[in-house]
């Protein structure tokens, strides 16, 4: 295992699952089976350019575990989406959606790109293009994708049609779609529907009145704007959010409804009035009560895990806290709630959509966000009765419950 301050992605997570099986006596076969991706896929994707030249992109799927249902998860497009950071999530989801109990295991994609300089024509060969090549390992029982960083309903529905232009309608093979083409309600703001939920939860055990919580939130894409909204409409004061463009600060808390109207005519929180700017870094070293880092991995790390000032902090992005800044954190008494726990409001309600689709009987929003809650809050219960019990991290927790619901699942079939 490499050393803790130059861990991968996919070595980070790794750490978490043998401390999990140390924890929990897994024989070291079943480590090894399960450590191992189940399949993985990379594929050409030659994409036709607006100007008629030829782009040659690269796209990865990765099933990283099926012993408790069809595999599950997103498709990233980003530059930094190669195949160490892919392998990395498809893991991260085995473990989520176990913990949350829903019968899905984990995958994730990804395609090499920068999704802002292509126009909507490109993006959508490119996504067509991509999904053909994998269609013969997706489908309604065996691998749902869903949207992440870079994408959205609109990439699902087109991946929705090439699908269906080789296999037929199947509305089921992905999730996270637009309303009219089998969507759920509230599937956009599950995942920051469920980083406010999980701060609630929180704040009652240590007794943190959330009418006097200070948030600061790295990231305002879908899950960082979302959960500032929910947490405002709680009570807390929302002092400060960033993007990649840089961040805003107010003691007094941001006027969202404002800040919306001024994202939506510049497309970036820079500049808003009435707040002063701040760096991201100083954003992430802000004194507040609960920081959200929501934007991509590796945020919080040994070189300023040592600054930051939050009570707690709640990872809405995935892998936001290296394994060497989370070390730093716990030394200095500052839990970190987990993004295996925090952001599994998003593949939640997409169970929920897959459901619907299966059904072809949709819900009503409030059953969505009732049924959400308790799924999620019963998550919560669990993993911190074990964090009192043991004296251990909410992630130690979380990986601990996670690994030991895949562990019996692969025993009970048989495996190996």
């Amino acid at each position: 295992m490499a050393n803790i301050a130059d861990m991968t992605p996919f070595q980070a997570v790794t750490r978490y699952f043998d401390q999990a099986c140390d924890r929990l006596g897994v024989r070291d076969e079943i480590r090894n089976l399960i450590c191992t991706p189940d399949r993985e896929m990379r594929v050409e994707i030659p994409v036709r350019m607006d100007d008629g030249s030829l782009e040659v992109f690269i796209g990865y799927r990765i099933q990283h575990n099926g012993s408790r249902g069809p595999y599950k998860g997103g498709v990233r497009y980003h530059p930094e989406a190669d195949e160490e950071e892919v392998r990395a999530l498809a893991a991260l989801m085995t473990w989520k959606t176990a913990l949350v109990g829903i019968p899905f295991g984990g995958a994730k994609g990804g395609v090499q790109c920068d999704p802002k300089v292509l126009s909507p024509t490109e993006l959508q060969a490119l996504t067509r293009r991509f999904t053909r090549s994998i269609s013969h390992i997706i489908g309604v029982n065996q691998d749902i994708p869903a949207p992440d960083v870079g994408t959205n309903s609109q990439t699902m529905a087109w991946m929705m049609s090439a699908y269906a232009e080789e296999h037929g309608y199947a509305p089921g093979v992905v999730t996270g779609k637009p309303l009219e083409l089998g969507g759920s309600a509230g599937r956009e703001q599950a995942t920051g529907r469920g980083v406010s939920l999980m701060i609630k939860e929180v704040a009652k055990d240590l007794s943190i009145a959330m009418d006097h919580s200070r948030i600061v939130i790295q990231g305002f894409g879908n899950v960082g704007s979302w959960a500032a909204h929910f947490l405002d409409e709680s009570g807390c004061s929302v002092v400060a959010v960033s993007d990649v463009n840089g961040g805003i600060h107010s003691g007094q808390g941001l006027d969202l409804a404002q800040l919306k109207v001024h994202l939506n005519e510049t497309g970036t929180v820079v500049g808003f009035k009435g707040a002063e700017a701040i760096t991201n870094d100083e954003l992430l070293e802000m004194e507040c009560e609960f920081l959200v880092p929501a934007a991509l991995g590796g945020a919080i790390h040994r070189g300023n895990a040592s600054k930051i000032r939050a009570r707690l902090v709640v990872e809405g992005a995935n892998n936001p806290v290296t394994p060497g800044g989370e070390e730093i954190l716990n030394d200095r008494g500052i839990p970190c709630l987990p993004d295996l726990l925090v952001n599994a409001g998003g593949v939640t309600v997409s169970y929920f959509e897959w459901v619907q689709n299966i059904q072809r009987f949709p819900w009503e929003l409030s059953r969505v966000e009732k049924e959400l809650e308790e799924i999620l809050v019963k998550a919560y219960r669990e993993v911190s009765a074990l964090v009192e019990s043991e004296k251990i991290t909410y992630r130690a927790a979380a990986f601990s419950i996670a690994v030991d619901r895949v562990v019996k699942a692969l025993e009970l079939q048989g495996l190996p």
